[in-house]
This record gives structure tokens, C-alpha cells and sequence, in this order.
């Protein structure tokens, strides 16, 4: 037998107990065909000396949004602004190139705006319309749940007039007169999305192009689309023909596991036995296709965001300067629907086969999600893949034990310590601070823990989420919530390997290196498990079934 690969002189953290540590590994076929002793004696097409670099795991982003963080990489963003007269000199000569017909697009779609960056404070709409004039803008917020908008794009939307109502989940937000703001609530953005929207699969199949070739960089194998096909986070209907069109042609840099959003979903028929609810068309579910690209639950949103102060809590937000349309004392942030039509609408989705992956930040947002797939599991079982919680942000001790006991995975993210960790504090309060984006006591009571980002919403770096995971240190240098809630580096490591691997239904196929797994592995500079600091590590090579997605090392040491 002769193996495609054998990568020898490497400490190899394995994220296996029962064999933690190894020096070589053969790779065959996509496949891991043993370490050590298992493939002594064996020869391969290719041997690779890694000079006693550290091998891990492919990392793995349980919860990101790929499409939009390309496109945000292909269209203009304002991420790197000091100051909201920066923002407003980069609208000001994208909007000239709209104008000047270089885009092709009738609208100036661009992203990268943090409210939080500039003291809380929006850009006034009569200064958006001095900048972008006649040009309609739709610049995405980074959380997601919030877009600033102008004059041009209320107006083609027809939400000028002080009495046009809401959507149900959303807000227009207005001035004591009635007249819009320019910032846009959560659903609300769906108004405005609709015009330009659904993208041309080309621009979706660039954005996938660049925005995984940054993950094979950063040693991302796998990835969670959080949401594809509808609502406001989705780009089109057609969505996940982009990520089919990319893989076929080899534009597709890591695994893909996608979530179509509820919106996607439409009513099944079959027999009537079949109990048939919302589904896509032929009857399939989460968990078809291959390793490389497959769909995962279906994806719903209950609640808003902490930054947005849009998440649904069970007591009101402490913070005096609220977002947007907030009252000041008593806002409790609110649902994307009604409780009720939520529940049948997850629970047609659910006996169809749909696993679900429930958006839910506050915790009056959880105790509806636990409520629901308590129910639903105990009446239907289970599906194929573990049902989850997006974020699951804020827990409180009493939700812990049942998330367990459901075997419920959940998706905080680490990245959001130094992003909006001062904020959040503000807005929460140290008790209920002490219960958000958990970590240690999330595995201590038994909760699988999916390492992940949301980027772009906030870094997508694994090295600066497990420096979080480690230190949990806010933009001010605090630290997030109680130290007992820190973890070590080989915890932090875990998340991003095997746990996630777990909570995305690829437990047994990734996230640990031993025989019979997915090629896929990272090579570090240094192990993670020795470094002061884990941002510190490079990445040097970045395998996904045994092939070269990205690489530093030189052509001496990948032919010794």
C-alpha cells in the first residue's frame, strides 16, 4: 500500500484521549490511514518534513456567514473608519462610482458600520443624503440586525410617511416627529433588501471564492453557513447554487455545511401519513450531501442582538443610552414573531425531518427555544443532526441543566469579548453579565460547545477566538464576566475541533486526527498549548482531505 502523504517530524496534537500525541501521519485517499507505528514501513507519493511544527485538527467555524462576509470583502465596507466623516467620505465616492454606472448596480450595497465604533452614534440621515444623494444606500450594520439607509432608499422603499408601519419583527425608527432616521431594525432591512435583492449567483460564487480562500488561511477545513435563501441575512432564493457552483469548480476552500433560513422552507406534499410539514422540494432535509458541501438544520430567528439591544430578556436593559427606538427604562427587547406562530412554524419544519438551528440571544429567547425542542423532540424524537442554539448568549443557571439533558448544542462566540464586551456589560449588568457567552460552565454542566465567529459580525480569526476563550478580555482590557469562566488552551483548542465537530453532526468523521477521519489538519508554528499567546501562531499549511488549501511552507521542506 502506498499513502498519498505521510507528514513526519511534527508534534501532532491529535484531540484524541486515548492517543493524544504522535509524530507522523499518513494521509490517504482524503482519509487519515494511521499515525505512527500504524503506518510504519509504508511509503507514500509525497513525504513531508514538518520540521517540528505542531499538526492539529482542521479548525472548525460552526456559525459564520460566508456570502456576506465576501461580499463585504468585493464591496465597498467602511470597517476601517476612525470617524463617521470617513464613513461618509467612502459612501461619498462609492456612491460616485454606482453613478457613474462602474459597479452595474442601481444601488450602493456596502457593509463594515459598528454604531459602537463611534460612541453609539449614526451618521444623520440629511449627511448620508449630502454624501450619497440620489444613489440609494443599504449599509449593512456588523451585527446584522441593523442597516442605516438614506432618503433615496426610504423612499423607493415607500417608508417616507411618518404613519408607514413596522414589519412584524422589525422597526423603522423615526424622531419624536415620525420622520425616519436612516437605521433600520432587525426585518425591517428585508423593506429595503427586496429591491436589490435576489445577487447574481456570479457575485455570490466571487464572494465564496474570496471569502473561503481567507479561511484556508486561517486554517478553517469546515464551516457552518448560518443562514442561506431568505430573510435578511440570506443573499437569494437560489443561494445555495453558488456554494454547488463553487465546489464543482473548485472555488470552494474549505467544507461547507449550510442552513437554509425558515423563510426558505415551503409546505411538503406526500401522504398523508407522512405527517409532512415546510420543507424543500423532494422531501430532503439537514444532512444531505457529501462531506464537502451539505446542508444543516434549518435556520430561524427568534430574537434580536445584546449591541442592538434588540435581544429578548426576561428583565429590561440596565443601560441609559439604548439603540435606536428603545425605551430607556423599560425595554426588554422583543421576538421576531409571535410566540405562538413561532412554535408551528418551527414544529412543521421539525416533523419533516428539519433539525433547527434557533437564533436566540436574550434569555427570554432561550426559554422559547428550550420549550420548543423539549416538546418537539419528546413527540418526534430526533433528527438527523443535533438541534442547536445560535449564540445562546445569555444563560442563566436554571436553562444550563436542561440544554444538557436535551443534548442541545450551543454556538456562543468568544470573539465578541473585544468587539462589544463593554457595551454588553453596560447594557446587562454584572449578574446577568456573569450568565453570557458562557464557556466553562457550559462544558462543566455537559453542553457540547461549537467554536465559532459569526463573522463578519465579529473576527473570524480561530487563533484571537481561542485567545478569548483563554483570557476573555474586553476592548478596555476587563475581563468579560467571572474568570472561573475561562479556559485553558487545550479547552479553547477542543472548541474549535472536537466539539464543534460534534455539534455539526460530523462527530466520528472530523475534529480529531486518528485513523479513518477527514484528512484535514493545520500546521502551526508552535504548539498551542506552549505559547504565552495563541495570536502569536502562524499558519503554516492548512489541509483539507489530505491537500494543500494553503501553505507557507517552503519547497525544500514539502519534498524532504
Amino acid at each position: 500500500m502506498k499513502l498519498d502523504l505521510i507528514l513526519r517530524n511534527a508534534e501532532i496534537l491529535t484531540c484524541d484521549p486515548a492517543r493524544p500525541r504522535a509524530r507522523t501521519i499518513g494521509f490517504w485517499q482524503g482519509h487519515i490511514a494511521g499515525l505512527d507505528d500504524e503506518i510504519e514501513g509504508l511509503d507514500a507519493a509525497e513525504v513531508t518534513d514538518l520540521g517540528g511544527r505542531t499538526l492539529v485538527p482542521g479548525f472548525i467555524d460552526a456559525h459564520c456567514h460566508t456570502p456576506w462576509f465576501g461580499l463585504g470583502l468585493i464591496e465597498p465596507s467602511v470597517e476601517a473608519c476612525g470617524s463617521i466623516v470617513e464613513v461618509l467620505s467612502v459612501l461619498r465616492a462609492a456612491a460616485e462610482r454606482v453613478r457613474s454606472g462602474e459597479t452595474g448596480e442601481e444601488w450602493l450595497i456596502a457593509s463594515g458600520f459598528n454604531h459602537t465604533v463611534f460612541g453609539g452614534v449614526f451618521p444623520p440621515l440629511a449627511d448620508l443624503d449630502a454624501a450619497t444623494g440620489d444613489v440609494p444606500l443599504f449599509l449593512r450594520h456588523n451585527s446584522g440586525h441593523l442597516a442605516v439607509v438614506n432618503t433615496a432608499a426610504l423612499r423607493r422603499a415607500q417608508l417616507l410617511a411618518p404613519d408607514a408601519p413596522n414589519p412584524e419583527g422589525g422597526t423603522i425608527v423615526r424622531d419624536a416627529a415620525g420622520a425616519p432616521t436612516g437605521v433600520v431594525e432587525e426585518t425591517a432591512q428585508t423593506l429595503f433588501q427586496r429591491l436589490f435583492q435576489p445577487r447574481p449567483l456570479a457575485t455570490l460564487e466571487r464572494a465564496l471564492d474570496t471569502a473561503t480562500a481567507v479561511y484556508a488561511s486561517q486554517g478553517i477545513t469546515s464551516f457552518t453557513d448560518a443562514g442561506v435563501g431568505g430573510g435578511w441575512i440570506g443573499q437569494s432564493p437560489a443561494e445555495f447554487a453558488a456554494f454547488q457552483r463553487c465546489a464543482a469548480a473548485g472555488r470552494l476552500h474549505a467544507r461547507a455545511q449550510v442552513m437554509p433560513v425558515l423563510d426558505a422552507l415551503r409546505p411538503l406534499t406526500g401522504h398523508a401519513n407522512d405527517h409532512l410539514g415546510l420543507g424543500l422540494d423532494l422531501g430532503i432535509t439537514g444532512g444531505f450531501g457529501s462531506d464537502d458541501l451539505s446542508l444543516g438544520p434549518v435556520k430561524v430567528f427568534l430574537d434580536g442582538s445584546l449591541l442592538g439591544l434588540t435581544a429578548a430578556v426576561t428583565a429590561p436593559f440596565c443601560r441609559h443610552e439604548h439603540g435606536p427606538g428603545s425605551a430607556v427604562s423599560e425595554n426588554i427587547g422583543y421576538l421576531q414573531g409571535d410566540p405562538d406562530a413561532l412554535r408551528l412554524a418551527i414544529e412543521s419544519a421539525y416533523r419533516s425531518g428539519w433539525p433547527v438551528a434557533a437564533h436566540a440571544i436574550g434569555d427570554r429567547a432561550v426559554d422559547l427555544a428550550l420549550d420548543i425542542f423539549e416538546d418537539l423532540q419528546a413527540r418526534f424524537g430526533r433528527n438527523a443532526l443535533p438541534n442547536r442554539i445560535e449564540h445562546a448568549s445569555m444563560v442563566r443557571p436554571d436553562q444550563l441543566p436542561r440544554l444538557a439533558s436535551a443534548n442541545i448544542a450551543v454556538t456562543p462566540q468568544s470573539s465578541f469579548f473585544g468587539y462589544g464586551g463593554d457595551a454588553m456589560a453596560a447594557s446587562l449588568g454584572p449578574e446577568r453579565t456573569a450568565w453570557t457567552y458562557r464557556a466553562r460552565s457550559f462544558l462543566e454542566a455537559g453542553v457540547t460547545v461549537a467554536g465559532s465567529s459569526d463573522r463578519p459580525v465579529a473576527d473570524g480569526d480561530v487563533r484571537r477566538g481561542m485567545q478569548a476563550y483563554v483570557d476573555r478580555l474586553t476592548g478596555s482590557g476587563a475581563v468579560f464576566g467571572p474568570e472561573s469562566e475561562r479556559l485553558t488552551h487545550l479547552e479553547a483548542l477542543s472548541l474549535y475541533t472536537v466539539q464543534a465537530a460534534a455539534a455539526t453532526g460530523a462527530a466520528g468523521r472530523k475534529g480529531q486526527l486518528k485513523a479513518g477521519l477527514l484528512a484535514d489538519a493545520v500546521a502551526l508554528s508552535a504548539s498551542p498549548l506552549d505559547v504565552p499567546a495563541l495570536t502569536d501562531l502562524s499558519i503554516d499549511a492548512t489541509y483539507r482531505g489530505g491537500a494543500l488549501t494553503h501553505t507557507q511552507l517552503t519547497t525544500q521542506e514539502a519534498f524532504a
